[in-house]
């Protein structure tokens, strides 16, 4: 089979379509042959060299795919070959065939366009399983979603709104904000132009966010205890503002606030798979009925996954990014 490697880490011309050994469906796994992939961020920070595979996953990037199911492995029951499915992945969804534990396993939404469906597995788990599972976000509450344009935000907007939550989000253009609102958001909030901390309180008669999901990570990390409402939950995803920050611990105390800082692909089979479980139980509903739906950007050959990661690395986009088997 093909597959995108990466000899060396490096920009974009780094990722090399290559010719690979197949996979192989161990005990309690599934072959899926892949329809189309999507990119997410940690690809990107995978191809520089920054973020490795966790040991044993497949060495190719790709955190999602969709496809149908091509072999069951041992020990396998529930799922037969030709079965549409879309799969969170630690690893190997740039490719034409992978392996994957049935328990990351998702059918298509009957709704849902196959290739489309490669949109949804990381975003949803990552939503779900921060806004909802950590920080059990309420109808009638506030969110603050940052980068609402991303493939996380237009999904976490969906979402909120789908169990009654008030949605802020940011982005830094008038475009992405107006494609939020389109999405439900109730507060538009230009990065560039305003501060998020006052118009959140604006918004909230000066209570602030119950939850706030964040992937700025240390740039934002004393704004976003600022703009915490009392007994208020920031959901940390992501490191794109850095790395290190200051932490005001009485801000926090007074308000009696939490902090949680999660990452999905490194995380046992098992939580995954309680993750997945979760996410067909409450999120699948909502998607078969059609009242939330992936947002997709546009869609480019899994041959060019470099061409791709510069439109990601450029973050003119809105929602995700695509790459489809030709």
């Amino acid at each position: 089979m093909h597959a995108i490697t990466i000899p060396e880490p490096g920009g974009p011309e780094a990722l090399v379509w290559s010719e690979v050994p197949d996979p192989v469906a161990g005990e309690g796994e599934v072959l899926v042959e892949v329809v189309a992939g999507a990119v997410n961020r940690a690809d990107i920070l995978q191809r520089q060299g920054f973020y490795n595979p966790p040991p044993g996953a497949s060495p190719y990037p790709g955190l999602e795919c969709s496809g149908r199911i091509a072999e069951i492995g041992p020990g396998v029951s529930g799922w037969t070959v030709g079965d549409e499915v879309c799969a969170l992945l630690a690893g190997g969804g740039y490719a034409e065939k992978v392996a994957v534990q049935a328990g990351q396993l998702l059918p298509v939404p009957k709704d849902v366009d196959l290739k489309r469906a490669a949109a949804l597995p990381e975003v949803v788990c990552t939503v779900w399983s921060n806004v909802f599972m950590v920080a059990h976000l309420r109808p009638g509450e506030t969110l603050l979603v940052h980068g609402g344009s991303s493939g996380i935000g237009t999904m976490a907007i969906q979402l909120a709104k789908a169990v009654g939550a008030k949605v802020a989000v940011t982005a830094g253009t008038r475009e992405k904000l107006d494609r939020c609102a389109e999405l439900g958001a109730d507060v538009l909030i230009n990065y560039r132009e305003q501060d998020f901390v006052e118009e959140v309180r604006k918004a909230t008669d000066g209570a602030g966010a119950d939850v706030i999901l964040d992937n700025m990570g240390a740039k934002y990390l004393d704004r976003n205890v600022q703009a915490l409402a009392v007994n208020g939950r920031l959901a940390i995803i992501g490191m794109q503002g850095g790395v290190k920050g200051e932490l005001d611990i009485a801000t926090l105390l007074n308000k009696r606030a939490a902090i949680s800082a999660t990452s999905l692909r490194a995380r046992p089979t098992a939580e995954k798979t309680a993750i997945v479980a979760a996410v067909r139980e409450h999120v699948w509903p909502l998607l078969d009925g059609g009242h939330i739906r992936p947002v997709v950007d546009r869609e480019l050959p899994m041959s060019d996954a470099a061409a791709a990661h510069r439109v990601v690395e450029e973050s003119g986009h809105i929602g995700k990014v695509l790459l489809v088997r030709s």
